[in-house]
């Protein structure tokens, strides 16, 4: 039976994709040298807010996340972050493999919340591994299974995020908002002369007291 062991070298942003893209490069040892043909690998990313700490100004965005901090015993609990799979060629011993990741900055989904929640420090991250090994020995080709078990940590600079971000949307972020609200906010710029979406918002935040402009 082929026994793996499964490390994440690094994260980076994909430069030309055709969205956002992280790349996440793998690193897989098999300790008993048997030949392998390829591995059709599955990989479930999530996020592990639990293992890291938060300043005020970072708590205070997260409280739409997990509530106040006097909650978050019960509330800092792991998080799907992406469900992907790649085909690992042949290899004996050892090998690299990258695995591309598509990402979102939808505010209105948990991950991209977070990510625009933290102004430093790392992204606390494991991968759990689960696929079909497929391999050549003496009495011909073998099948098996990535045993469930096998996973790895990888702590992802939140810097990493910013600079993928910046890539595809620069100095913006993407919030969702109902038809109806579209349309309000398009005829609140057309009586008041505002050129853009954000100076639009920025404006009616002024008037209620919460701009910071």
């Amino acid at each position: 039976m082929a026994d793996f062991e499964f490390t994440c070298l690094d994260v980076h942003p994909e430069r030309y994709g055709a969205g956002p893209t992280l790349v996440f490069r793998l690193r897989i040892d098999e300790r008993s040298a048997q030949p392998i043909h390829s591995i059709a690998l599955r990989c479930q990313i999530r996020i592990e807010p639990q293992r890291r700490g938060y300043d005020e100004q970072e708590e205070e965005l997260l409280s739409s996340l997990f509530g106040s901090r006097n909650r978050w015993g019960q509330t800092l609990h792991p998080m799907q972050f992406a469900y992907v799979s790649v085909m690992v060629p042949s290899f004996t011993g050892s090998t690299e493999v990258e695995l591309p990741v598509p990402c979102t900055y939808d505010m209105e989904v948990a991950s991209g919340k977070y990510f625009h929640s933290l102004e430093s420090g790392v992204v606390p991250m494991v991968l759990l591994f689960s696929g079909t090994v497929f391999g050549k020995g003496e009495r011909g080709f073998w099948v098996e299974q990535v045993p469930w078990h096998k996973q790895a940590n990888h702590d992802m600079p939140i810097s990493v995020w910013r600079d993928l971000m910046d890539l595809y949307f620069p100095q913006a972020t993407w919030v969702r908002f109902h038809h109806d609200t579209v349309d309000a906010l398009i005829r609140y710029k057309a009586r008041h002369a505002i050129p853009t979406w954000d100076e639009a918002v920025g404006s009616l935040l002024d008037k209620a007291g919460e701009g910071q402009r």
